[in-house]
């Protein structure tokens, strides 16, 4: 009975590390690609490698009902083309918490906040997979504040 209770308590604690692990790298890759890549202008290679080439940005219109969408590619672009003209001193940089990143499987989901000059501006959901190469967020739905 003791050798079958220190045996799942050992997979227990390995389960555990291992989703410690994934919202560890979960956190860093929305840090990195997100916040610092798109938020605050910054590289794009962190946006190509924490952003699934498939990503959608998904919007709500101002009718209150209209969808629309926005694949990495097009929001890369901007980000590349505002760090390309821009000459004015970087504005405030934007700071995220992270209310919970929630892991099934291969499967996740992260509820973060974004503020500016200490300013809640977005309430954010980020869906991820994991790959064979790691985590990569694959849509976002947001509420502006």
């Amino acid at each position: 009975m003791k050798k079958a209770g220190i045996i799942i308590t050992l997979l227990t604690l390995s389960i555990t590390s291992f989703a410690s692990q994934d919202e560890e790298a979960i956190k860093q890759i929305i840090k990195g690609a997100y916040v610092e890549g798109i938020q605050n202008l910054g590289s794009l290679e962190a946006i190509d490698k924490g952003f699934h080439p498939g990503f959608e940005l998904i919007g709500i219109g101002k009718d209150g009902y209209t969808i629309w969408e926005t694949p990495i590619y097009s929001w890369r672009e901007r980000v590349r083309q505002k760090k390309g003209v821009s000459q004015a001193p970087a504005k405030e940089k934007v700071t995220c918490q992270f209310e919970f990143v929630d892991i099934t499987g291969r499967a996740a989901i992260a509820k973060i906040y974004l503020f500016r000059n200490g300013e809640k501006i977005f309430t954010d959901y980020l869906s991820l997979y994991k790959f064979d190469n790691g985590w990569r967020i694959v849509s976002k739905i947001f509420n502006r504040h």
